[in-house]
C-alpha cells in the first residue's frame, strides 16, 4: 500500500485525488493532509481519512481544526511554513503537490530531499526552478510523475520509443472560453465569463490562466524540464474537444497520442499508481460518441501570455519564476475585479521589462525574484 502525503487537499485536484484514494482504499493510504485556508473542509477530510498529521497555512482558521479526530500522537501544523513542516513530519512514499502557485515551491523541494516520489500538479514549481528540481530528484533517485493531463499524456506516449527518437512534443490546448476573440474583445470580459471553461472544471486561478493561455506557456516550460526536450521542439496546438491530451512525434514520422475523457481523475490515478496502471471507476471515453476532432494554431497576437511564457523560458534563469509569480498577482487582481481581463498581458509585459534575470541562479535568487515580482506587479496594478 502506498502512503500518500497530499498538499492542497481542499482544492480541485486535491478533492479529486481523495476520490481516487477512496475508490482504491486497498492501494493508497493518506498519511498527511495540508491546505491553505479551507479549515472546514480540511477538518471533514481529516475525519474521513484519519491522516497522521494535518497542516493549515491560514492561522486565523486554526480554531476550526479539531485534532481529536486524528490518530493518537498526530500533530496539527499552522502558519506560513505549515506545509513544509508537514513534509518534515511525514513518512510517505508519494508527495502529491496539488497546491497552486509559488506556495508549493518549498514543500516540493523538501519532499524531494526526504526521498519521496512526487505526483506533481503544481505548474509553477517547474516553471520557477524546473532544472533544479529535476536535478535534485535525479540525485535522490526520486520519480516525478506529472498530474497535468497534458504531461501525463506525454509521459505515456514517450514510452513508445527511446529519448533520442523523440522529434517533437505537441501540447494540446482547449483554447479556453475565448478562442477566436481579439484583444479588443477582452476589455469587457467579466470574471464570470472568464471562469466558464468549455471542457474542464478547475480552480479559479488555473481557469483564468487557461483563458489567457498562460497555463499553456507554463506547460511548455514544464515539458522542457520534465522530459529534457529543447523549447524549439515543443509545439502548442489548439484542440477544442480536449479528447487528445497531448502527443509525441518520433523521428520516423510516427505520432503517438493519448486520448481520454476530460476527467482529471485519470491522470491523477496514473500519477499515484505510476509506473503501474490500475482500473478506474466511472465514465470512460467512448470513441463512437466522440465526434469530430479539430486542431488549430494558437493565435499569439491575441493570446500574448503564451508568447511571453515562451520568451521567459528562452531568457531562462530567474525570468520564468519572476513571470509566474507576477502572473499570480495579476490574476488575483482580475479575480477581485481590480483590473480588466485585457490588462493581464499588458501588465505581465510591463513586469518582464523591469526584471534583470539571474542566469546561474540559486534558490535564494528564486525567492528574491518572487518578492520582486510581487512588489512590481502590485505597483503596476495600483497605477492601472
Amino acid at each position: 500500500m502506498k502512503r500518500l502525503l497530499l498538499l492542497g487537499s481542499t482544492g480541485s485536484i486535491g478533492r479529486q485525488c481523495l476520490d481516487v484514494v477512496q475508490n482504491h482504499s486497498d492501494k493508497f493510504e493518506i498519511v498527511g493532509l495540508g491546505a491553505r485556508r479551507n479549515a472546514v473542509l480540511l477538518q471533514e477530510q481529516a475525519e474521513r481519512f484519519k491522516p497522521r498529521h494535518v497542516a493549515l497555512v491560514d492561522e486565523s482558521q486554526a480554531d476550526a481544526l479539531d485534532a481529536s479526530v486524528l490518530p493518537g500522537g498526530a500533530k496539527t501544523f499552522t502558519g506560513p511554513d505549515a506545509l513544509t513542516d508537514l513534509v518534515e513530519a511525514c513518512d510517505a512514499d508519494v508527495a502529491v503537490i496539488a497546491t497552486v502557485g509559488a506556495a508549493g515551491f518549498r514543500p516540493t523541494f523538501a519532499s524531494v530531499a526526504k526521498g519521496m516520489n512526487i505526483a506533481l500538479a503544481n505548474k509553477e514549481v517547474l516553471a520557477m526552478a524546473g532544472d533544479r528540481l529535476m536535478n535534485a530528484a535525479r540525485a535522490r533517485g526520486v520519480a516525478v510523475a506529472p498530474i497535468d493531463s497534458e504531461h501525463s499524456a506525454i509521459l505515456q506516449c514517450i514510452q513508445c520509443g527511446r529519448d533520442e527518437e523523440i522529434l517533437k512534443i505537441i501540447l494540446t490546448a482547449s483554447g479556453g472560453p475565448f478562442r477566436g476573440k481579439t484583444p479588443a474583445d477582452f476589455e469587457n470580459v467579466s470574471v464570470k465569463e472568464a471562469l466558464k471553461h468549455p471542457t474542464w472544471t478547475m480552480g479559479a486561478k488555473i481557469t483564468i490562466d487557461s483563458a489567457t493561455l498562460f497555463n499553456k506557456g507554463l506547460e511548455v516550460i514544464e515539458a522542457h524540464h520534465l522530459f529534457n526536450v529543447p523549447l524549439d521542439r515543443i509545439d502548442v496546438i489548439v484542440h477544442p474537444q480536449s479528447i487528445i491530451h497531448s502527443m509525441v512525434e518520433f523521428h520516423d514520422g510516427s505520432i503517438m497520442a493519448q486520448l481520454g475523457d476530460a476527467d482529471m481523475r485519470t491522470p491523477i490515478q496514473y500519477a499515484l499508481s505510476y509506473p503501474e496502471r490500475i482500473e478506474r471507476t466511472g465514465r470512460k471515453l467512448n470513441l463512437l460518441e466522440t465526434g469530430e476532432l479539430t486542431f488549430f494554431p494558437p493565435d499569439l497576437s491575441s493570446f500574448r501570455c503564451l508568447a511571453m511564457a515562451y520568451e521567459a523560458a528562452r531568457i531562462g534563469g530567474t525570468m520564468p519564476a519572476f513571470l509566474s509569480v507576477a502572473n499570480e498577482e495579476v490574476v488575483d487582481a482580475f479575480l477581485n475585479e481590480r483590473i480588466c481581463f485585457g490588462a493581464i498581458p499588458r501588465l505581465l509585459e510591463a513586469c518582464m521589462k523591469r526584471h534583470a534575470a539571474v542566469n546561474d541562479y540559486t534558490l535564494d535568487d528564486i525567492f528574491a525574484a518572487d518578492a520582486e515580482a510581487r512588489a512590481i506587479a502590485r505597483e503596476l496594478i495600483a497605477s492601472t
